[in-house]
């Protein structure tokens, strides 16, 4: 480095001496002010000189609290989520438009709990595994339902409603979910918890002790918040202290989570043996009449809150399921959107390495791609770019690149000799590769960061980027190096166009 002329040394002593001149008399004065104020105070009482500096010490202390309070980190603010409200889901859905199919799905999901409150009937929605009985019990609470009813298990296999009447008169209005595992294992839990939020009340049927999978879907049940009634089935098949015992280990098994235990027998065919006096014997095959009113009381003293009582309840379970789809559809929709952009400015990258003389180790030969790239990702994350320290996270990635952009340009040269045609590719393409591969790893790495923190972790972004770069895929490697022989033969664009 060039050391200063004669001149300006000259000028920065004499400076320095100023300063060293003004702080001393600067402290001087000071002295002289504290030791004059600490002889007048020997001429006043104890208590005036104790008063004093208890005076001073609590101004100090203010002071060293309030520069505290100046420098300290400030922690990131949680943004506090917004209460979700009908005006809220429809002022989203219309944001959204046609571009996220859920949205279509959520005014379907309105439109149908209008229609539903209209009616004035008390939704329940009957749940439970297969061969639990519940296709016979929904026969039961609803004679004029026309379920299949078989002694093969799944024979509900799509949502079915049907109707029938409460001791007082009410009209009760039951959907039929599938049992579990009828329909897949996803497409089950889509069903159940899509009409569970439509219901003012859940029935789930057993006709044993619990298993385990069935206290995952009741626990999964009471988390919609509505009137939980477990239905012990089959009861006449257990003598009156063995029903006993088990609707008491039931109930215990339930208590937290607020689920009514009854329990009914939904009827059933049984073969009996009439001996006649002649002795000849005739197979008959009797009904045995349904039990259900256990279940029905217990369905009546939900319906007699009234519907306007269990609506609010319907609602904040619906709206909070469309809540979750619209977001659903969100996130897929910013994943391709977010996907798009990168291979855009990955492609960028490519090029501008080719274009570059001799590439660098970092971002800074890049800087206004990688900073358009990271500028574009937050705000398809709904983020906006002064909330995010856009300079710092490049500075960040580019030092981690000077330390590790020769592994990664090995890592690059290696990976690229195990594909016939690809391995004698020069250095230029290599590095264009290179760019590809840093551009393609940090804006995925970005992605993932803002979709699933919905903030910029600086922390995690550069903890996955170094994976990414550490271990890149063989495919996503071979697609960098067709995209750079795609670009170095592509012929030169028409004076007045761009490339992508």
């Amino acid at each position: 480095m060039k050391r200063p002329s004669q001149p300006l040394r000259l000028l920065l002593a004499a400076a320095l001496m100023l300063g060293v001149a003004m702080l001393t008399l600067t402290l001087l004065r000071a002295t002289d002010a504290a030791l004059s104020v600490w002889d007048r105070l020997q001429a006043w009482p104890e208590w005036v000189r104790i008063g004093f500096a208890a005076l001073m010490a609590a101004l100090v202390i203010l002071a060293l609290w309030g520069v505290w309070r100046l420098l300290r980190p400030r922690a990131a603010r949680t943004p506090r989520a917004a209460a979700i409200d009908r005006s809220t889901l429809e002022a989203r859905i219309e944001r959204i438009g046609a571009s996220v199919p859920e949205g279509f799905e959520a005014r379907g999901e309105l439109g149908e709990l209008d229609r539903r409150r209209a009616e004035g009937a008390v939704q329940a929605c009957l749940f439970g595994q297969i061969s639990t009985g519940k296709s016979s019990l929904l026969k039961a609470l609803a004679p004029d339902a026309a379920p299949e009813i078989g002694a093969v298990g799944g024979s509900t296999r799509r949502i079915s409603h049907h109707r029938g009447l409460l001791p007082d008169g009410r009209t009760l209005e039951i959907a039929d979910v599938p049992g579990s595992f009828e329909a897949g294992d996803s497409e089950h839990i889509a069903l159940a918890r899509a009409e569970a939020a439509r219901s003012h009340a859940l029935i789930y049927v057993v006709d044993a002790d619990l298993s385990r999978s069935q206290r995952q879907e009741l626990a999964a049940l009471a988390q919609f918040g509505r009137p939980l009634v477990l239905v012990l089935n089959k009861a006449d098949r257990y003598t009156p202290a063995e029903l006993k015992a088990l609707t008491g280990r039931l109930a215990e098994e339930v208590r937290e989570l607020g689920a009514e235990v009854v329990s009914a027998s939904a009827g059933h065919f049984e073969d009996v043996v009439r001996e006649h006096h002649d002795g000849r014997h005739e197979i008959l095959r009797r009904e045995r009449p349904a039990q259900v009113d256990a279940l029905q009381r217990a369905l009546a003293r939900i319906a007699r809150a009234g519907t306007q009582a269990l609506e609010p309840g319907r609602e904040a379970a619906l709206f909070a399921h469309i809540d979750e789809r619209l977001a659903e559809g969100e996130r897929r929709e910013q994943q391709e959107r977010s996907d798009k952009a990168i291979e855009r400015y990955t492609r960028r990258a490519v090029i501008g390495a080719l274009a570059a003389v001799a590439p660098g180790t970092d971002l800074v030969i890049q800087g206004a791609l990688a900073t358009a790239l990271t500028r574009e990702l937050c705000q398809i994350h709904g983020l906006r770019a002064r909330d995010v320290d856009v300079d710092d996270l490049l500075s960040r990635a580019g030092g981690l690149l000077r330390t590790g952009s020769s592994i990664t340009l090995a890592v690059v040269g290696n990976a690229l000799k195990a594909f016939p045609g690809f391995g004698t590719l020069g250095g230029g393409l290599v590095h264009a590769v290179a760019y590809g591969l840093i551009f393609d790893s940090l804006g995925h790495a970005l992605a993932d960061t803002l979709a699933n923190a919905r903030e910029l972790d600086r922390d995690a972004t550069l903890t996955a980027f170094r994976q990414r770069l550490a271990a890149p895929s063989a495919e996503r490697l071979l697609a960098l190096a067709r995209m750079a022989l795609q670009e170095r033969d592509a012929p030169e664009p028409a004076a007045g166009t761009d490339r992508p």
